[in-house]
């Protein structure tokens, strides 16, 4: 019998779908919509590769830990009383309640607040009451989940065999976010946002600045509008910006020399499981950070620079996270879809961990600029996921400033591809 008439009907729509997808244009309706095809994001994306989750900064102390809950799954990040982050699935061994509840906290050791079995951060189990003669605890610890920490990044993976990519794609960011010391970060503020739409929508919209101008004003005082442009493709009414950007550049190698800063692209968003692109590059303003007039957040700035004008190093994680890190503060992004049109978006401000809110910084200035532009966001996908719902919906074409929109489609599609195919040689 062949592998396509073992085939169920769910996967022959897959299979077709995948097979009709057309390069440099958007995605069918079904890959928003279809509570068949939700399903089946979180079985072959977010269960298979590395998953942005957090900080070293969000956890800082011993005890301190994050929950993730990533369709059924959820997951406890949380550091070892010898300084290590650790994974673990978020279930009791012994009839599998939920161990712990919060987004966040601190804890000695984890207690099931069922029947007390008791863990250590490490994942043993440290007591389950009485049990049968023969009973070994050493055979019931708390399921481990792949971790991984990348200059101060925490990623996991849940599947059995994670992607070993992570590695290239480690040894490559490192020297770029290095210097920015995150291990030497707090948490300024932390903010969750709920997106009507689905979280390809989402990461769809971060892929491009098209909208930027007339959707973002206040983050185009400092984030130049031609980003995605090619430099023979400046529109005749960006030009004026562009130039700007082209002097703002001049000092930003001057300053990053100096302060021993790559700042060259590298971008690999597709053709391989870890897909990811960083670069620096310019900000517009002052030049030192994302605020109204580009001046720095905070006047104490990240690990050893002699400056701020550093502007703004970013990084793209498929398939959700993105990154600014900027002399005087850093802000992380990442999503998980809640339902097929429902994604929560967290963003997270770090600034150096002795700077003091009010004499250091100002939160609200510190904020004000990526709440808003998050806020902005949250409206224009919603209305595409209003779009993408009506029957007369069809793909249309990206336009060549759009072309990370479409390296992250195609990501995508790899990615279920890769999935069927395993599938089909079962």
């Amino acid at each position: 019998m062949t592998a396509t008439s073992d085939l169920s009907q769910h996967d022959e729509t897959l299979s077709r779908l995948l097979a009709e997808r057309r390069p440099g244009y958007s995605l069918e309706a079904p890959f928003y919509l279809s509570e068949d095809l939700y399903r089946v994001d979180i079985a072959e994306v977010f269960a298979r590769y590395w998953i942005f989750v957090g900080t070293v900064a969000e956890i800082a102390e011993p005890g301190d830990y994050l929950t993730i809950d990533i369709g059924d799954y959820s997951v406890i990040i949380i550091r070892d009383d010898d300084g290590a982050i650790r994974a673990h699935h978020n279930v009791c061994r012994h009839r599998g309640a939920r161990l712990l509840d919060g987004a966040r906290g601190s804890v000695g050791n984890i207690v099931c607040g069922y029947h007390q079995w008791t863990y250590s951060p490490e994942g043993e189990l440290l007591f389950a009451g009485t049990q049968a003669p023969g009973f070994d605890p050493g055979c019931f610890g708390l399921k481990p989940v792949h971790l991984r920490e990348v200059t101060g990044l925490v990623f996991i993976c849940l599947a059995a065999e994670p992607p070993d990519d992570v590695d290239d794609m480690a040894e490559r960011i490192a020297p770029y976010i290095s210097p920015h010391a995150l291990e030497r970060t707090k948490v300024a503020f932390q903010e969750d946002l709920i997106e009507h739409s689905n979280w390809k929508l989402v990461m769809e919209n971060n892929r491009e600045c098209y909208h930027c101008e007339a959707g973002h004003p206040e983050l185009t005082c400092t984030f130049f509008p031609t980003y995605g442009f090619a430099e023979d493709q400046i529109p005749k009414r960006l030009r004026k910006a562009h130039q700007r950007y082209r002097q703002a550049e001049v000092l930003l190698a001057e300053n990053s020399r100096r302060n021993g800063l790559p700042c060259a692209p590298i971008e690999e968003l597709s053709g391989r499981p870890t897909g990811f692109r960083i670069q620096r590059e310019a900000l517009d303003g002052a030049g030192e950070s994302y605020t109204r007039d580009g001046s720095a957040a905070s006047r104490k700035l990240l690990g050893a620079f002699d400056t701020p004008v550093l502007g703004r190093l970013s990084l793209h994680v498929q398939p959700n996270a993105w990154f600014h890190f900027l002399g005087d503060h850093a802000v992380t992004f990442s999503l998980v879809p809640l339902a097929v049109d429902r994604t929560l978006l967290r963003t997270t401000w770090l600034v150096h961990e002795d700077a003091l809110e009010g004499v250091d910084y100002d939160l609200a200035t510190l904020t004000e600029v990526w709440h808003l532009t998050n806020q902005q966001d949250a409206a224009l996908v919603a209305r595409a996921q209003a779009g993408v719902r009506s029957p007369a919906y069809e793909p249309g074409p990206y336009a060549p400033n759009e072309y990370q929109v479409d390296e992250f489609c195609t990501w995508y599609i790899q990615r279920l591809r890769a999935g069927l195919s395993v599938r089909w040689a079962q």
